[in-house]
Order: C-alpha cells, then sequence, then structure tokens
C-alpha cells in the first residue's frame, strides 16, 4: 500500500507537473476598432483678399470714353417756349445740377446745341437755336462756370427728337442739349 501510494502520489506530481509545464497562450487584447486617425490642427490663415483700388468718381469719369460719357447723358437737357429763347423757371434747377457737375470736372468742355421745332424758315430757326444756345451758355457763366469751357452751335429745326407735326413733339424739339467735347 505504500507502493501503491507512492505511485499515486507520482502520478499527481507527473500530472501537475505536466500541465504546469504547458505553455500557455497570452490573450492577445484584439485590435481597437479603426478610428479616422487624427489629423493634426492646423490653423487656416485667410489669405488676404487682394483689393483693387477705390476710384474717385473723377478717376472713374477720367478712364471712359467720350463716347460713353455723352450716352450716360451727364448734363440733363432743358426746354424752351414756343419762338423764345429766355431761361424757363422750370430750367433753372436742371441748369444749377448741369453746373455742380461741371465744377466737379473742372477740366471737361462741353457743346450746347440750340434747337427748335418745325415751323418757320430755316434762317429763322438757325438764329433762334443760336440765341437758345447763348442764353444756356450765359447761364451757366452766371454760376461761375468759365465759358472758355463752352461752345455753342444751333441746328435749328434739322435734328428733332419728335418727329410728329404735334405740340407735344414740338415742345420737345424746343430745347438746348448737352455735348461733352474734351474731357
Amino acid at each position: 500500500m505504500k507502493k501503491l501510494l507512492v505511485v499515486v502520489l507520482a502520478v499527481i506530481l507527473i500530472l501537475s507537473m505536466a500541465t504546469s509545464c504547458k505553455k500557455k497562450v497570452k490573450e492577445v487584447p484584439p485590435p481597437p476598432p479603426p478610428q479616422a486617425q487624427e489629423q493634426p490642427r492646423v490653423e487656416r490663415v485667410e489669405e488676404p483678399a487682394i483689393k483693387e483700388p477705390v476710384l474717385s468718381e473723377e478717376e472713374i469719369f477720367m478712364k471712359k470714353t467720350l463716347e460713353e460719357i455723352n450716352q450716360e447723358k451727364p448734363l440733363a437737357m432743358i426746354h424752351f417756349d414756343y419762338d423764345k429763347y429766355n431761361i424757363r423757371p422750370d430750367a433753372v434747377p436742371v441748369l444749377e445740377a448741369n453746373a455742380r457737375w461741371l465744377k466737379k470736372f473742372p477740366t471737361v468742355k462741353i457743346l450746347i446745341e440750340g434747337h427748335c421745332d418745325e415751323r418757320g424758315t430755316e434762317e429763322y430757326n438757325l438764329a433762334l437755336g443760336e440765341r437758345r444756345a447763348k442764353s444756356t451758355m450765359d447761364y451757366l457763366v452766371s454760376l461761375g462756370i468759365s465759358p472758355e469751357r463752352i461752345r455753342i452751335i444751333s441746328y435749328g429745326k434739322s435734328q428733332p427728337l419728335d418727329p410728329r407735326s404735334t405740340e407735344e413733339a414740338w415742345a420737345k424739339n424746343r430745347r438746348a442739349q448737352f455735348l461733352i467735347i474734351e474731357k
């Protein structure tokens, strides 16, 4: 019995040693789930916008051609009564505004065109158109515009705005209008 006990103990010892000698498999934790790799923070620096220089009204004006300026009609026309060349009260604020504009652009030279309606002879209307242009010029000069900046011409009845033969058309055609001829 002693022998049996020794054999049992020997078997237990061998078994325990066999189990203890077994290599234990280390458990490796699973890899973390894939995450978006964090990018290093880069501070965005806005590039300063390249701004065009702000041009003054005078600089913008000087870049335009005479044709572009005249198409914009910066100077308003005035009208006259039948067979008259005196400045009407409704033309005064128009001429004052024109004078302010001319003072803003002191190098500008203008042509004042005198026009008439179709009634009357060619000679009579040419003379009346000239008197209308001259009275318009004189009024601008009285407002401080140099006469050296102003030329006048009469077209008489040759360039009507409205070709009809009605009172309304004739009223439109009796006028002084402005053309920029030099800037």
